[in-house]
């Protein structure tokens, strides 16, 4: 049965069902931002939990894990949980980069953080991780075009990247760099490298999207050889990373993309295990309504006054 919470806290996301006989998931949108200092303590504590059952015992110092950044406040965190025990044994976390386009202040989903205890690698969580959040969070949006970046050397990210989202680039094939994506690009490296660990000595090639020496910045653990790295099923994104990044040196690439109608259909089509749809259908159905059908009843009231945007009696 799906635990349903009314998807707002004070104005916030908070989201958690049951995504299969195993696991428990929550999404919660900077909970920095309102979240009890004890409950939030706790949500930092799992996630660790889960760096630490990732990396041997060693711990994370930056992005998420830096108090200097806020990472909990402008960041959206999916936790997911085992039923039988409680045990946190998978997180992510996706801080929402500031950026300005066309005269306007935007956000940029970062798909930042992933971790995943290596003993659940095999649980079929990869739909939770990468893609729920993002859906979530467009129909939160009113299903309006929301662009995304990832940095990785990891193949399979790459490639789950490139198949999942729209307009991505680089990777994606028949996509050209526009000078969406170079804006988008510059910005974010100019702005937002402490969220992915990148310090400022690193380099960054924007016609490739190629940041060059990226493990300075905190994220000296994540750093991998590319027989470490884990292999996308389709060669063409293994043979695109060897050639693109230089593992020695430790090179990470920037991908820009969004989602739209078209990546939430292939969301829903390819990545969602059937088992879980109607469930996740439902959910979505919560989501969506206090993002498009209450806004319109509010508007709709005539007892709220909205001065020239209220419709005519």
């Amino acid at each position: 049965m799906i635990v349903l919470l009314r998807a707002m806290k004070d104005g916030h996301m908070k989201v958690r069902f049951h995504a299969s006989a195993a696991h428990h998931v929550h999404i919660y949108e900077r909970p920095g931002e309102w979240m009890p200092a004890d409950q939030l303590a706790a949500l930092i504590a799992d996630c660790r939990t889960v760096v630490r059952a990732c990396l041997s015992g060693r711990d994370l110092d930056y992005g998420l894990f830096d108090p200097a950044t806020h990472a909990w406040s402008r960041s959206v965190i999916t936790l997911v949980r085992r039923r039988d025990d409680g045990r946190p044994v998978a997180f992510n976390a996706m801080p929402l980069l500031a950026v300005s386009r066309a005269g306007r202040q935007e956000e940029v989903l970062h798909l930042g953080l992933v971790m995943v205890d290596p003993a659940e690698r095999s649980g079929g969580l990869s739909w939770i991780l990468y893609g729920l959040t993002c859906f979530a969070l467009f129909l939160r949006r009113r299903m309006r075009p929301l662009w995304i970046s990832s940095v990785t050397q990891v193949p399979a990210v790459v490639g789950m990247v490139a198949e999942t989202f729209g307009n991505v680039f680089p990777a994606q094939a028949g996509t050209r760099q526009s000078f969406a994506h170079r804006h988008l690009a510059h910005q974010i490296m100019r702005h937002h490298r402490a969220a992915f660990g990148v310090g400022a000595e690193a380099g960054f090639d924007l016609d490739r999207q190629v940041i060059t020496d990226a493990y300075t910045g905190g994220s000296d653990n994540l750093k991998k050889r590319f027989d470490m790295a884990a292999a996308h099923r389709d060669p063409r994104y293994n043979d695109f990373c060897r050639r693109a990044l230089d593992y020695d040196r430790g090179d990470d690439l920037l991908q820009i993309g969004m989602i739209d109608l078209g990546a939430g259909h292939r969301f829903l089509k390819r990545s969602v295990p059937r088992a879980a749809l109607p469930q996740l259908l439902l959910q979505a159905m919560v989501v969506a309504t206090g993002a498009l059908v209450v806004p319109l009843l509010q508007w709709l009231d005539a007892g709220k006054p909205l001065n020239r945007l209220r419709p005519t009696r």
